[in-house]
């Protein structure tokens, strides 16, 4: 099994992992790894993988174990962190007043219509700035593998999610528009974040199959926000680009539309050149979690 992206910058030795931060981002159909230096939050390896689904339900541990079976640095069983973001649509944001961590199952069952099955769980992050918890479910097997693959570590979990509401925080605050609505891709579904006035205010995943059932649920949640299209600064991160349909659909409608930026607070080393700054904004953005 072979990435779809590799990005290695040659001065990185392998043999120091115990002094470097490891960002595991994983979903049902693909896996994606970043390898940060904590001091100074320069990223000196990336890569991306893509599974393919129709071959079986769950892919997602079969795949991750090929992958890491000869890989030269995700053996390593020693790292200074580990920060680990699941990919998933069964999350949802609770305010902190209102957060009880013995309930995390059912504020997911209340979201979801139906309760978690035996075979998963619900965890929790807390947002201490903006005040509320990401509660999320994650498989079992997962959460078993991962303490098998690095055991006596301390492995922080939180969803997509999370990682990009941490990101944004910082990107919205170096932007002189009072509302911000951050947009990421991924294949068939988009998160949506607003912030107004530095303020985060909204955020949710919509999955749509053409740019029609985008721009339609776009522009409904911009109505129910109560702002305007003309009012909003549209930053869009992960896979898009200005040739795609989705981002010639979205210009019609958004006049103040723009790629986002790797966060400040990170540095990438020359072997990033070529890669758009805006592709990985949620692997960055794990980079970033408290």
């Amino acid at each position: 099994m072979t990435p779809t992206v590799a990005i290695r910058e040659d001065s990185f030795d392998v043999s120091m992992t115990d002094s470097y931060q490891l960002c595991l981002e994983m979903g049902n159909d693909r896996f994606r790894f970043c390898v940060v230096e904590p001091g100074v939050r320069q990223c000196f390896w990336l890569e991306d993988y893509i599974f393919p689904t129709l071959l079986t339900e769950n892919p997602l541990l079969p795949s991750l174990r090929t992958i890491y079976q000869n890989h030269p640095i995700l053996q390593s069983s020693y790292w200074k962190t580990i920060h680990v973001s699941v990919n998933s649509p069964s999350f949802t944001l609770v305010p902190s007043s209102l957060f009880r961590k013995e309930y995390a199952a059912q504020y997911l069952q209340l979201m979801r219509g139906n309760p978690l099955s035996t075979s998963e769980h619900a965890l929790a992050h807390a947002h201490k700035k903006d005040d509320f918890h990401a509660v999320f479910s994650i498989d079992n097997a997962l959460t078993d593998w991962l303490s098998a693959t690095y055991p006596l570590q301390q492995i922080t979990l939180v969803h997509q999610s999370s990682t990009l509401i941490q990101a944004t925080s910082l990107t919205d605050s170096v932007l002189n528009s009072d509302q911000k609505l951050s947009l990421n891709f991924e294949g068939e579904s988009v998160t949506v974040i607003f912030r107004k006035g530095g303020q985060f205010m909204f955020c949710n995943r919509f999955a749509y199959k053409n740019a029609t059932d985008l721009v339609y649920y776009i522009l409904y949640v911009i109505n129910e926000l109560k702002t305007e299209p003309k009012e909003l600064q549209v930053v869009l991160y992960g896979e898009i680009t200005p040739f795609a349909e989705n981002y010639a659909s979205l210009e019609r409608f958004l006049p103040h539309i723009s790629f986002g930026s790797t966060p400040t607070e990170l540095q990438l080393t020359p072997a990033f050149d070529d890669l758009p700054e805006h592709r990985y904004f949620s692997l960055y953005g794990n980079t970033l979690i408290e």
